[in-house]
Parts: C-alpha cells; structure tokens; sequence
C-alpha cells in the first residue's frame, strides 16, 4: 500500500527542467516561463494539494504556531522613501460612545513585511514582467471596483490577487544565517554590503540536517531585525534617510550558481528578514536577482519576514522545517501585500 502511494505521488509530479535546460530571455539565462502563456501564479504552481497535504501532514505535530509577520507600525520611517504606515483609531460616527470604535489604516504594503508581487520588479532593460506581460499594457493609478464583475482586466494582470486566492501554503524551511555565523565566529552586520554565497547556504543547511524537496518556501534569517530592535534611533533614522543607492544590506549573491541552486531546488517562494533580499547594492557586473525571481519564474520575494521566534523555537527544538501558511491580502491588481504569514509545528 505505501509503494502504491508513493508511485502515484511521484508520478503525479511532472519532471521540470533544470536551470541549464531552460532558454535564455535575450542575454538573462534561465527563463521559466512553463506554465503556459496566461499563468500568474509562477512558481507558486509547484504548491499542489499533494505538496500541501504532504507538507501539513508531515509538519503539524504538536500544535504550535509562530507568526512571521512585524507589526506594520515598523520600521516606523520606512527605507527607499516608502510611506510610512499610519494608523487611526476613532468613534463610530453618530455614536458618542467609548465603547464604539473602528479605524482606519494607510499602508504601502512594502513599507514592512510584504510579499513582492510581480508587477513590482520587471526585467528593466527589456520593459516587461513575468510571462512576457508588457509593462506598458498595465494602467497605473486606481483601480476601478465599482462592478466586481466588470473590473478591467489589464488592472488584474500580474495582480497580487492571484496569490492571495491561491495561497502561499506549504513545507517551510529556514536557514539561520546568523546563528551559523556566530557558531563560527564570524558574525556578520545585516546592515553591510555583505554577499550571501551558495557555499555558506549549503552549509549552513548541512550544519542545520536540512534537506530541500520540492515546492518548499525557503526562509533566510539574515539579521535585520534583531539589529534593528538593538539600535538606537539615530541609527534607525539614518537608515531611512539614506538614498537607495547608497543603502547597504547584506543578502544572496546574484549568481549564476545561485540561480541555479533556487531553481534546481524548486522553491516555490523565498524570504528573508532583510529589506532586500539579495546583496544591495547589487555588485557590478551583475543584474538585479529580482528580475530573474520575479521577471523569469514569477517566484514571491519576501522581505521583512519576523523570523527572531522562529529561530529560537528551531534551535531550541531542532527542528528546522515546518508548515507554512501565508494568505496576502486579497488586493485586486495590487503589487505587493503583508505576508500575514506563520510557521507551524
């Protein structure tokens, strides 16, 4: 009975092609456009029911959940210029009652935790998005709800709705960067220029007894938050007066060898605490890693993921994997949104 059900989970799984078999897109290698011409969902696909079940049965054993998501109200002065969150609470109108409340929320869902959508990083020298979607055939500017049955399709395109509708659900899996650094004693400074390489990846997971499978959500922890809860105010200040040329922030390499590692791996979704992902700024002679995420293979890229709880609770348990549960908002058209993420055991 279990080779029966291992040879029809198995066989159920199509082969992908490895990073080396996939085209070139002009001179960027590695373009994963496979899941046909009107797919929004990217590498989001590989989250089967199968993979989902799997990942939920295997994963949820005693019960404990750990929320990965920072509270909007931080950083409270964003980086790259971004509008700060702004919360209001308020009596209801008509009734002078403390006891009456709602409020009122203004974000830019990529001032703090957020999930990249693919409308937000194109590949730039070429003008487009994922799948070949032109830029320039997507509005910018509001987008018109008043029917929910008549909203315009070119403001849906590429939308985080997809995502949202979908879910990013499945095996989680997290490196700690940091603790493997300071085991070896050579932390790092989250706030440095300093470029993540494969080897240390690969390391550090072998250090941890980490093995990927396919459809995994991996998850970076890297260091900024901590050292963001440890500064003092003027050095949070300076962080968010800094342009964003001149940021520096520790992240992965934007390889070859490291594409080819996150695509033969077959994560379905990546993240870190970090307010960028990869090493910024990107070292010269490279190209931004988020076009190949986001422009070739419609991979989520998530960022400002709270992961100090998480860690704790996987070094103090050994265990380095769990299940993963992230719904974003339900934004029609949107590019970005709050993770509303968490880890389970």
């Amino acid at each position: 009975m279990i080779l029966q059900f291992l040879a029809r989970y198995f066989t159920s799984q199509p082969r992908l092609p490895t990073f080396d078999e996939l085209p070139s897109f002009h001179d960027m290698p590695g373009c994963g456009w496979i899941w046909g011409e009107n797919d929004q969902l990217g590498t989001v696909n590989l989250l089967s029911d199968e993979i989902v079940q799997r990942a939920c049965r295997e994963e949820v054993r005693i019960g404990k959940s750990i929320s990965l998501n920072w509270p909007i109200n931080f950083p409270e002065k964003p980086l790259f210029h971004r509008h700060a969150a702004r919360h209001e609470t308020h009596l209801i109108h008509g009734y002078d009652n403390p006891a009456l409340r709602d409020d009122t929320l203004f974000l830019n869902p990529q001032s703090g935790s957020q999930w990249d959508g693919l409308k937000h990083f194109g590949i730039l020298e070429h003008g487009i998005y994922y799948n070949n979607v032109k830029a320039s055939s997507i509005p910018v500017g509001s987008v018109d709800c008043t029917d929910p049955k008549a909203v315009d399709p070119a403001s849906l395109k590429l939308g985080i709705q997809n995502w949202a509708n979908h879910g990013i659900c499945g095996r989680g899996v997290l490196l700690d960067m940091v603790r493997y650094w300071e085991t070896k004693g050579t932390p790092a400074d989250p706030w440095a220029d300093r470029a993540i390489t494969l080897n240390e990846l690969e390391e550090c997971a072998k250090a941890q007894g980490v093995t990927f499978r396919r459809g995994d959500i991996l998850l970076l922890r890297i260091g900024f938050i901590r050292k963001y809860c440890e500064s003092t105010n003027e050095e949070r200040d300076q962080l968010a007066t800094l342009e964003v040329d001149l940021s520096k922030f520790a992240g992965i390499e934007p390889t070859d060898d490291m594409k080819r590692f996150l695509w033969n791996n077959h994560f379905s979704a990546i993240a870190s605490d970090q307010p960028t992902l990869e090493v910024w700024p990107v070292p010269e002679g490279h190209l931004h890693l988020h076009q190949t995420l986001l422009g070739l293979w419609g991979m989520p890229i998530g960022e400002f993921f709270d992961l100090e709880a998480l860690s704790q609770f996987c070094f103090e348990s050994k265990r380095y994997s769990f299940f993963f549960s992230s719904w974003p908002l339900n934004i029609l058209g949107g590019v970005a949104s709050p993770p509303n993420a968490s880890a389970m055991f």
